[in-house]
């Protein structure tokens, strides 16, 4: 089983518990690259309203909710999408979802320069909760994430302000919200998969659950389901800290199997680097045994690659999304 940190003092510890924390999610991120976290402080009456709100929305007909389509959104690429129009190295998934990222105005740099995946979200209008509901939930694991990273850089010998200095001044922030609905009666082996195994692209991804299990993680000795408990979170990590880390840290593949028979509702929450962000080895640390585990799912080498964030994120969503990306003006 994935191992379980309370992560309470890294708010209001001593300098000997926020070290001990810290030591724990080090240990997770070199043996697994996920940990299970609670004392996370984040409030459970937000995340009932978020829970509900999404459940609403789902249940709504397909035409309400392609009022706020992908489509609709540009090169913002934030909205709803059916189940089957997101890839997993090149085969639909079984969900349907929402993307949401950071709320941007018209006249921000960035929107103004046409950089994609940044703009305003679009937010039905029923449920009307949905909106507050989904800026406050960014908030607090923004918060959260920067929290953890400060933990880490510790436990790496860096000052605490490390990642906020040198790769999350000015984050990309995502965060979606999945719903996997039911297999049918007659389903085939290709529909049990809601996820095919891959990995994140950024630094840390913390998702919330319902009670429906699924998630599964490639571990050292195989796949290891991961407990569907909404009153803890779960961590892992993203291809751009595994090669910030040189290798010591793990850009874990997981995915999701979609055999529980009654439907099921994720949150997921990406802190990645900001858009212009080169990340780039750090120097002080010592290259982990890049032969150690299976190879890569996707046959890639995030240790070759090198440029801005913005690009290599570019480059995965495209992948994932590749009609809109043919789109014109996209």
């Amino acid at each position: 089983m994935l191992p379980l940190v309370d992560v309470a003092a890294l708010t209001d510890g001593d300098a000997a518990a926020r070290s001990g924390v810290a030591a724990a999610l080090d240990q997770a991120c070199r043996r697994f690259g996920f940990v299970r976290i609670v004392g996370h402080g984040v409030d459970p009456g937000l995340r009932h309203r978020l829970t509900d709100d999404a459940a609403e929305f789902f249940a709504l007909p397909t035409a309400t909710k392609a009022e706020i389509a992908m489509e609709r959104a540009g090169r913002a690429w934030r909205g709803w999408f059916p189940v089957g129009a997101e890839l997993t190295s090149g085969r639909p998934d079984g969900k349907e979802g929402i993307y949401f990222g950071a709320e941007l105005a018209d006249d921000h740099l960035a929107v103004r320069a046409g950089a994609p995946l940044h703009g305003a979200n679009l937010f039905p209008t029923v449920p009307a909760g949905l909106r507050a509901a989904v800026l406050e939930w960014m908030e607090a694991m923004t918060s959260l994430g920067q929290r953890l990273l400060a933990a880490l850089a510790t436990a790496l010998g860096l000052d605490d302000a490390w990642f906020a200095r040198n790769v999350t001044a000015d984050p990309t922030v995502l965060f979606r919200i999945f719903h996997y609905p039911p297999a049918g009666e007659q389903a085939t082996e290709a529909d049990e998969w809601g996820v095919r195994e891959h990995t994140d692209y950024g630094l840390l991804t913390i998702l919330a659950q319902d009670g429906t299990g699924g998630l599964e993680v490639r571990g050292p000795s195989g796949w290891v389901d991961v407990p569907a408990d909404p009153d803890v979170l779960v961590v892992n990590l993203g291809d751009m800290i595994e090669r910030m880390t040189r290798g010591l840290y793990r850009s874990t593949p997981h995915r999701v199997r979609n055999t529980s028979g009654v439907g099921r509702l994720s949150f997921p929450f990406f802190l990645d680097p900001s858009w212009d962000a080169e990340p780039v080895p750090i120097e002080s640390l010592q290259p982990g045994d890049a032969s150690a585990g299976p190879p890569r799912w996707d046959g890639g080498d995030v240790h070759a690659w090198q440029g801005r964030y913005g690009d290599y994120l570019t480059a995965k969503v495209s992948k994932v999304f590749p009609q809109l990306m043919s789109r014109p003006g996209t």
